[in-house]
């Protein structure tokens, strides 16, 4: 099993939520919410108002988000999914926990390292756009997620 923190919208109540209990993707299972250790620029982007994470340590917010355990064909998903390594890059970030359902001690030191999807692969302008801490599709930014099959 391996750790992903999601921050957009593959977390609870968001468009895309539907494959992180779709077990025929593989399995994940929640463990808690928590937020980046390091400041990372959250923006959303594109035609289709997708969130992304700027792989820009430093600079940003400490962006909120889940963090599940899933199994190698989640993971495999997941990296499909998320257009790894050309839309975005699975790199190993340090999540501090918020909040921790999981099984074992592993959210009690305060700091877990998760997989996380965030990009260095984006248009210069993507650096200038809104700063968010965290994301929800429907939020007073006006800007929804258009679904895949509405695309």
């Amino acid at each position: 099993m391996a750790r992903v923190f999601v921050y957009g919208t593959l977390k609870k109540g968001q468009p895309n939520y539907k494959y992180m209990v779709n077990t025929a993707k593989g399995l994940a299972r929640f463990q808690g919410r928590g937020r980046t250790l390091e400041k990372y620029p959250l923006v959303i982007a594109g035609k289709y108002n997708i969130p992304y994470m700027l792989n820009i340590p430093g600079t940003g917010h400490h962006v909120t988000g889940e963090i599940y355990s899933v199994d190698e064909q989640m993971l495999q998903f997941l990296d499909e999914f998320e257009g790894c390594p050309d839309m975005y890059q699975r790199t190993l970030m340090s999540i501090q926990v918020v909040e921790w359902e999981g099984k074992g001690g592993a959210g009690a030191e305060g700091i877990v390292e998760c997989f996380v999807y965030s990009t260095a692969t984006y248009p210069a302008e993507w650096v200038s756009l809104p700063y968010h801490d965290s994301y929800d599709s429907s939020g007073k930014h006006g800007l929804a997620y258009v679904l895949r099959e509405s695309r």
